[in-house]
């Protein structure tokens, strides 16, 4: 008998999706394949090997289209910088400003403290250098008046400092103090008016007392014209009257001048410190023997004050009243000379 067709369930077959996903596993599993063997015949080969050469002549062909590509590109990553900065918000604008200001400020204080850190290293090297028994200090004012060249420093009597005691900063000599208070004191400039010390030509050694003047100007008077003394030459503490310590620097002749019967040499000194610009300063607090004037010293300043005694009294060729004139001279040649500083 027959079966009807009917009577039977269709069979059933792979539609078209079935297939399409068959062909893509095939597809994917035959890609892992295909890579793990050229993987690995990379790794045995390296550059060398077929594969390298294929990569390299693929760099080499693709290479100008990518150096085209970026230089296409470039503009417009410029613009877009310059649109992100534009696009900027306030908030990260004022962050960026801040910052900037903060690290200005930090620059300037470290930039001060090695400025700092200099100056007191010379002050130190001036101590170690001329064996100075002293203190260090601040200045931290200047002239309270028009009439006096003064600064003040931030030690005083507390601190063991006392009227008479000298002032000097790693360049030179600044002053002498003339009065303190518990925690201040006032130092007198070598260019005051009332400021006198001994002092002395460094390579000549010719005895002089440097004086201040009401316009700023420093001298070093009592030199008389039969000594040596050129423009340039050093003029350095003598350590005559036991207040100044011998050989400090003081300054460099800036002039001389000499007139015909003129006893003296009339000597203009630049002075190596600036007040304005000292900030630190040794204050001397004693001296060594060996820091006052020697013997040689002495004895030279000696001379001069004989010699300046028989010119005043040689009274040949002169009037009565240029005698007088001379004898006054003389007179201040002594006490000058052999009294040492004024403070």
């Amino acid at each position: 008998m027959q079966l009807s067709s009917r009577g039977r369930g269709a069979a059933p077959t792979l539609g078209p999706t079935t297939r399409k996903q068959s062909s893509g596993v095939r597809a994917l599993v035959a890609c892992l394949v295909a890579s793990v063997a050229l993987f690995t015949l990379s790794c045995q080969t390296g550059e060398s090997g077929p594969l390298g050469a294929v990569r390299g002549a693929f760099q080499t062909v693709t290479t100008p289209v990518r150096l085209l590509g970026s230089a296409a590109a470039a503009p417009f990553r410029g613009l877009g910088n310059i649109f992100s900065n534009l696009t900027a918000d306030q908030a990260t604008l004022s962050d960026l400003q801040a910052e900037v200001d903060e690290l200005r400020a930090r620059n300037a204080e470290l930039e001060e403290d090695v400025g700092e850190a200099d100056r007191l290293r010379e002050l130190l090297e001036l101590q170690d250098t001329s064996q100075l028994t002293s203190t260090g200090a601040h200045i931290i004012s200047g002239s309270t008046d028009s009439w006096s060249s003064t600064v003040t420093i931030d030690k005083g009597s507390s601190s063991g400092l006392t009227a008479g005691m000298p002032v000097t900063a790693s360049s030179g000599v600044i002053g002498q103090i003339v009065s303190s208070g518990a925690t201040s004191s006032t130092v007198r400039l070598l260019s005051d008016e009332n400021s006198s010390i001994s002092a002395m030509v460094q390579s000549s050694r010719a005895q002089g007392m440097l004086q201040g003047s009401a316009t700023g100007e420093v001298t070093l008077e009592l030199v008389r014209t039969s000594e040596q003394v050129n423009v340039g030459d050093v003029i350095v503490t003598s350590g005559l009257g036991g207040v100044f310590p011998k050989g400090l620097p003081v300054g460099e002749v800036a002039s001389v001048e000499s007139s015909p019967g003129d006893m003296y040499l009339t000597i203009v000194v630049d002075l190596y410190a600036d007040p304005s610009r000292v900030e630190e300063v040794l204050v001397i607090t004693s001296l060594t023997e060996e820091q006052q004037g020697s013997a040689e010293d002495i004895a030279e300043a000696d001379r001069q004050e004989r010699e300046d005694g028989a010119s005043s009294g040689d009274g040949s060729d002169e009037g009565a009243s240029d005698d007088g004139a001379t004898d006054d001279a003389g007179a201040t040649d002594d006490a000058g000379t052999s009294g040492g500083d004024a403070e």
